[in-house]
């Protein structure tokens, strides 16, 4: 058995590993776009470090762009396997990969105006709405806990990972002459204690594992204040500045988590009375999908479903579809909060409203997830004087404030925590993917503390024997 690491190998998006069995079957972990890595972008998403149509399955752990966005190139380059998620990971899926198309076939086009004015041969996008739709006919939903048969060489089971709605740990059993082996992989691991979701799920012993590293270096503050540190910020911005609070935001999980924190200080009769907007018509969706899945929430959010509350509603409220009414919101000068894609503020409507409003000292931009290093939101992170966006400069006048407490993301305790389950002296090999480099150092430092013996820091299209 070999494994090969064709992306999250030393940075934190475009999550693709390629297991090769002894008897020539081929899977991957994940089929993930890369995401904010500048001029490179480009060609690591273009290339695959293998061939597509050699590949017999792909197991999703969860919907985020990162993990599942290059599903349509690889059944446009050749994939006519199957490929299983969660049921909520897969209708979630569907929205944001034709969203993603969509993103950038409207890129392309204005990259093309300016490459035919300079006579350089034109682009075409990694993928279009069609291929995308080609896509749904490959995949198979899989509950958490339900053991599948993939083929005689491979059993499959999802775990719970609390990260976003329908995430999962993957665990295989893999039998390769008489001999079986067990692979782990965490795909994104989620926090204890989370309001919405449930605390990442144990798995069974394993041979192998691969383990996310994004925050393996950082402690995040108390989930449990990041409802106060909110508050905090809108009065400061809107009540007392007069300002617009203005969030960068993942359409799915981290908006869904702004709604409900927003909905407990509202029941709790403390929310300020100003205009609350979500501007991205694919939150909007997404939205509605999730609240389909009560399975994956906590018992505290399924009670409220059963009585009937919203817990992603609350007075004051407005979701922006209309691109005529985001636009109107520039003009609005009333305080209000603005939440809006992308979460990394690279792209979408946010970068529109921070474009507008970051020359006013009123406002503020909270971001509240992690950014790629070369990202609009991880420059604005660095509190520069001027910064760059649609390739004008900016003077930066608003408030740019960074709230850790709601991160979706284990931190390096709850990694731990994560692994507690697993004897570490039975572990042949635990592999570190989906972080920084200095960040993964520190971590497998802090892994082989606790007793891992042989922990793996891959490279990108590095490859690897096992057993």
């Amino acid at each position: 058995m070999k494994i090969a690491f064709h992306g999250a190998a030393r940075t934190v998006t475009g999550s693709k590993h390629l297991v090769t069995l002894n008897n020539g079957k081929k899977f991957l972990l994940d089929c993930g776009m890369f995401q904010g890595m500048g001029t490179e972008t480009e060609q690591l998403n273009r290339n695959w470090g293998f061939n597509p149509a050699d590949v017999d399955y792909v197991f999703l752990s969860h919907a985020h762009v990162d993990h599942s966005g290059l599903l349509p190139k690889l059944v446009k380059d050749g994939f006519r396997g199957t490929i299983y998620a969660t049921p909520a990971t897969i209708d979630i899926i569907q929205v944001l990969l034709l969203d993603s198309a969509c993103i950038q076939q409207q890129d392309m086009y204005f990259l093309n105006k300016k490459r035919k004015e300079e006579g350089r041969k034109l682009l075409e996008p990694l993928y279009t709405e069609e291929d995308v739709r080609n896509v749904f006919q490959y995949m198979k939903p899989v509950n958490y806990h339900q053991p599948v048969q993939v083929d005689k060489s491979i059993l499959l089971q999802f775990f719970d990972e609390g990260h976003i709605v329908g995430s999962a740990s993957i665990f295989l059993n893999l039998t390769e002459n008489g001999n079986t082996a067990t692979l782990a992989f965490s795909g994104d691991v989620g926090r204890y204690g989370d309001p919405i979701l449930h605390s990442p799920e144990t798995f069974p012993q394993a041979d192998y594992i691969i383990i996310e590293s994004t925050y393996g270096n950082k402690l995040h503050g108390r989930i449990e204040t990041y409802g106060d540190d909110l508050l905090k910020n809108i009065e400061h911005t809107c009540l007392h500045k007069k300002g617009k609070l203005i969030i960068p935001a993942f359409s799915v999980g981290r908006t869904q988590e702004l709604l409900y924190a927003l909905n407990d200080l509202e029941l709790e009769g403390r929310l300020p009375k100003v205009n609350y907007y979500v501007d991205s018509p694919m939150s909007i969706k997404v939205t509605e999908i999730v609240k389909k899945h009560p399975e994956c929430f906590n018992r505290s959010v399924q009670k409220l479903f059963r009585k009937g509350d919203d817990p992603f509603w609350f007075n004051g409220l407005h979701y922006i579809t209309d691109k005529r009414e985001s636009q109107e919101l520039n003009t609005d000068f009333r305080p209000s909060v603005i939440i809006s894609a992308s979460g990394m503020a690279e792209a979408g409507r946010v970068k529109h409203h921070i474009a507008n409003g970051i020359e006013n000292w009123r406002n503020t931009i909270m971001i509240i997830g992690y950014c790629e290093p070369n990202s609009l939101g991880a420059r604005l992170k660095e509190h520069p004087d001027t910064v760059g966006i649609f390739a004008t400069p900016y003077q930066v006048k608003a408030d740019i404030v960074t709230l850790d407490s709601m991160s979706a993301h284990a931190d390096y305790n709850d990694l731990c925590q994560y692994l507690a389950c697993q004897d570490a002296q039975e572990v042949k090999r635990l592999f570190v993917v989906h972080g920084e480099p200095d960040v993964q150092i520190e971590f497998k430092r802090r892994l082989m503390k606790k007793g891992f013996l042989d922990v793996t820091i891959p490279e990108l299209h590095q490859e690897f024997g096992l057993g």
